[in-house]
């Protein structure tokens, strides 16, 4: 029998890709099980987040594997902003789109476009072990929204991997590159 992993999640694109990239698992995210785990981010880092989204999954699942994740933009030229305030940059509740526009509207004019995507995942057994691993994804950022694939900021981020923009990958091209890929990579080669 499959051991059941608890993703702290209501994001639907998330949880897609982990069900997609831990199949060893029955994966559930907070929506499938009706359950609600709202979380204050007051972490300076992606894994001070992550960690306490864990915490109190495990809070409410007790028997099982929980799974937190913390991820984010990191633009060079904005000192590394949006970061931890990725999903809320343009305000609490702010659209992708609304996320969107403040980025492209706070790089006019910068000639530096680097940035990453970074994904901190935390992993916390029954017994109360911590795992933890990150991944990153190198890009830039497009002058424009390209593609109709992806979620939140993958419309406007051209990853170096792939020579082509997040917006414009099939799913399965961008788990093979992106953060979260990269993280749950990391993650399956400590749990063999």
């Amino acid at each position: 029998m499959e051991k059941r992993l608890i993703v702290a999640t209501a994001n639907a694109g998330k949880a897609r890709e982990f069900k997609e990239m831990l199949p060893m698992f029955e994966v559930r995210c907070f929506k499938d099980l009706g359950a609600d785990c709202n979380v204050e981010e007051t972490g300076a880092t992606f894994y001070e987040n992550a960690l306490l989204k864990a915490r109190a999954a495990a809070e409410l699942f007790p028997e099982d594997y929980v799974l937190a994740d913390d991820s984010g933009l990191e633009v060079d030229a904005l000192g590394g902003a949006p970061g931890v305030f990725t999903a809320r940059y343009a305000g609490e509740g702010a659209s992708d789109r609304e996320n969107i526009a403040k980025l492209l509207s706070a790089l006019e004019g910068k000639a530096d476009r680097s940035a990453r995507f970074v994904c901190q995942l935390v992993l916390l057994s029954p017994d109360g072990e911590i795992t933890a691993v990150r991944g990153e994804s190198e890009g830039e950022i497009l002058p424009a929204p390209r593609g109709a694939g992806g979620f939140g900021y993958d419309p406007v981020f051209f990853s170096k991997d792939l020579q082509k923009g997040f917006g414009e990958c099939t799913d399965a091209e961008k788990n093979s590159v992106s953060h979260r890929g990269r993280a749950i990579g990391r993650l399956l080669e400590i749990l063999r």
